[in-house]
């Protein structure tokens, strides 16, 4: 895939990197205030935790614009993979997740920026649920990654609500200044 050194993005390009970092916004506004331990910690009957859910997103909007950058016919999701990044390892801290996910977020941004066509499609790895190869656009892919965000996004409202009772929209509306 070829890219450009467009900079900054303009027009749908903005427009969908502007609702992604709107995403990455809420769902980071999850782990404001929580140390290591919490962020670690399982809240609910599922195993995801915030820090987890950080891990997972940045890594699967990696995947997902080196999917985009460098595409490979021949390429098969790792399931072992996958479930490894839902997973935040005693050796990680919730402040280096956080600075390899705004990494993550510059090198999209800028990936974005350059890309020349958002109608070229990207081959996809087959997957178990996907044994036949599918292909999508660049600008399909993008929405998904937006939706995975989102997606997740509430899993960690949730799960910040049970540790303590914070809660993203109360979050947003004091960071507003409305008084509760």
């Amino acid at each position: 895939m070829t890219t450009s050194q467009k900079s900054p993005a303009t027009g749908e390009r903005a427009d969908l990197l502007q609702i992604l970092q709107e995403q990455r916004a809420t769902l980071l506004i999850t782990i404001r205030g929580i140390d290591d331990e919490q962020a670690r910690k399982r809240s609910t009957v599922s195993d995801l935790t915030l820090g987890g859910l950080i891990k997972h997103v940045s890594q699967t909007e990696k995947h997902w614009i080196e999917t985009i950058l460098e595409p490979d016919e021949n390429a098969e999701f790792d399931m072992e993979w996958s479930m490894q990044q839902y997973y935040m390892r005693d050796d990680e801290t919730l402040e280096g997740l956080l600075a390899e996910y705004a990494e993550v977020a510059r090198a999209t941004e800028a990936a974005v920026a350059g890309l020349d066509d958002l109608d070229v499609l990207v081959p996809l790895p087959t997957a178990p649920w996907a044994p036949e190869r599918q292909w999508w656009t660049v600008r399909r892919t993008l929405l998904h990654i937006i939706r995975e965000t989102s997606h997740h996004a509430g899993h960690a409202d949730i799960i910040r609500e049970s540790l303590d009772g914070g809660n993203t929209t109360r979050q947003m509306g004091a960071d507003a200044g409305m008084e509760f």
